[in-house]
């Protein structure tokens, strides 16, 4: 078994590594020094020379050199890691999965006397103000380090070293008994887990949090056979009663009459308002039984358990609840937050790829919104990740993708909880999109497929109108084709969609306002000529049927 010590610099890695590893008679890995062995230089010197990017990669490359965790039960290596190591999505999952990580936490203040009197350099922490420094990184840093087991590091070192010890000793043979956690963070809309096969432990933490007497949860047949059963079991082997609300699959559950339905479920169960539902499954169900939550008792607590990729990287997250009308998607909801958002990469493991793919277009949407390593992620590992192949898994792509794009739209969220502002920029490809979804019938054009149609839509429209770079439009076309999304002509009547298009909840004064792609982002409120518009869309339709 191998035990990683992650925290800040000055939080005593190295010397409770180097004891831990003597007690046990373990090997002592320091990445630090590996890399500077490799290097030939201090880590100032690499900094100096090569940039904070380029002792990033030689970190990655230091602990992809570790290889496989070892897999006896006593404790095999002792590996100290760089206070940044884990910011890297890949890093942590190469660190965290099959391991035992453990963070070294200590308080600001207590870190910076340490650094002073340290003669090492550390180059992210120097200046006038290094409490301020070790503060910032503390902010910065502490959701990837939340993932692992959390020792008081405040202590002497014999005393740290007996908590370390004592942690380790409990887990020796059953590193990931619980899963892999990859990250926990408190935001001011919900606490946003994330890991490998911790769903059960997460909405159990999530559960006692809340007080919660007993955990409601609802779902559809589809995501109950999937992962809702054993979700349900873990929970009952924690001693939670049960009670089960379960909705049609699809977007069948976003009606009136089937929120209505599951309501009276709720008053016959005698559900109060201190009880919080959990909603498992994908968008179309994480939507209802978000408004189900919102509108109950004029709102109640819930947990958000998405079991599709597009839940996982958009719809879970940012409180957005609704039902379809038959004159079009979303126009009856709530912004209701979810008390916890978990991101359990596990679940996605089976989806078909149809799915799988059409998710990507909300991530590509994401990436043009300016994340950049999320756009070089989706080029050389997107079509890995479309067919589901093990590669993808393995390598930790799928998880890197889902926390790239949920951290991403939760501080897009965090800066504009209800779209006044900033926030609308993640409607860019839905204008078109929604429109494609609802002229097509809600379900025959999955979500994510008619995003990447209305994503071509806009960066086409943006490029006649001369906002986006032909440059940057090119590139997200070429990035559609790459992922197979959006490359057969709709076989929908374009007057159709024009008229689903005029239901847009996006109106101002009678005039849509448009989310169009540009040099680095994408601006919002564009007023769009209509016959640009129309040209555009029909682009995109089958000839024959669009007129």
């Amino acid at each position: 078994m191998d035990v990683v010590l992650v925290g800040l610099p000055g939080s005593g890695k190295s010397v409770v590594g180097k004891r831990l590893a003597q007690r046990h008679r373990a090997e002592y890995v320091d990445l630090d020094a590996i890399i500077e062995r490799e290097a030939g230089a201090a880590i100032p010197r690499i900094f100096d020379e090569e940039g904070e990017a380029g002792f990033r990669a030689r970190e990655r490359a230091a602990v992809t050199a570790l290889g496989p965790a070892d897999a006896s039960a006593t404790v095999a290596r002792v590996v100290a890691t760089g206070g940044g190591t884990v910011i890297d999505p890949r890093n942590r999952w190469r660190l965290f999965r099959h391991r035992v990580p453990v963070w070294l936490d200590s308080r600001p203040e207590v870190l910076a006397q340490r650094l002073r009197r340290s003669a090492i350099v550390r180059p992210l922490v120097t200046g006038r103000d290094p409490i301020g420094s070790v503060r910032g990184l503390q902010s910065a840093r502490e959701p990837f380090y939340a993932a692992a087991e959390r020792v008081n590091g405040v202590a002497e070192v014999a005393a740290v070293l007996e908590l370390v010890d004592r942690l380790v000793r409990n887990r020796l043979g059953a590193p990931s008994r619980d899963g892999t956690m990859l990250l926990r963070t408190e935001t001011s809309i919900g606490r946003l887990v994330l890991g490998d096969g911790v769903a059960p432990r997460a909405v159990d933490e999530a559960l006692r949090v809340l007080e919660a007497p007993r955990a409601v949860l609802v779902t559809e047949p589809g995501a109950w056979a999937a992962a809702g059963e054993r979700l349900a079991g873990g929970l009952r082997e924690a001693g939670w009663a049960l009670e089960v609300v379960e909705l049609p699959q699809g977007e069948d559950a976003k009606r009136l009459d089937v929120i209505e339905a599951a309501a009276r479920q709720l008053a016959r169960a005698r559900v109060e308002r201190g009880e919080a539902l959990v909603a498992i499954g994908g968008g179309a169900l994480g939507d209802a039984a978000g408004f189900l939550a919102a509108t109950y008792l004029r709102g109640i607590p819930f947990i958000q358990v998405p079991t599709t990729l597009v839940a996982q990287i958009d719809s879970s997250i940012g409180g957005k609840t609704g039902v379809d009308l038959p004159e079009g998607k979303n126009l009856v909801g709530a912004f209701h937050q979810p008390a916890t958002i978990v991101l359990d990469v596990a679940l996605l493991r089976t989806l078909p790829e149809r799915q799988l793919r059409a998710a990507l277009g909300e991530a590509v949407k994401m990436a043009v919104l300016g994340d950049e390593r999320l756009w070089e992620l989706l080029e050389t590992d997107g079509p890995a990740i479309a067919r589901g192949d093990t590669s993808a898994w393995e390598s930790g792509a799928v998880a890197e993708l889902v926390e790239r794009c949920a951290r991403a739209k939760v501080r897009v969220v965090v800066a504009d909880e209800r779209e006044t502002a900033g926030r609308a920029a993640l409607n860019l490809g839905h204008s078109l999109g929604h429109a494609f979804e609802a002229a097509a019938g809600f379900g025959a054009l999955l979500h994510g497929e008619a995003v990447a149609y209305g994503l071509r839509a806009a960066a086409r429209i943006g490029t006649e109108i001369g906002l986006t770079p032909p440059a940057r439009a090119a590139r997200i076309e070429r990035t559609l084709d790459g992922l197979e999304l959006a490359l057969t002509p709709l076989p929908l009547r374009l007057g159709e969609v024009l008229v689903h298009l005029g239901l847009d909840k996006k109106h101002r004064g009678g005039r849509l306002g448009w989310v169009i792609p540009t040099a680095g982002a994408a601006e919002t409120g564009v007023d769009v000529p209509d016959d640009v518009v129309t040209r555009v869309a029909a682009g995109l339709l089958a000839a024959g049927v669009a007129a």
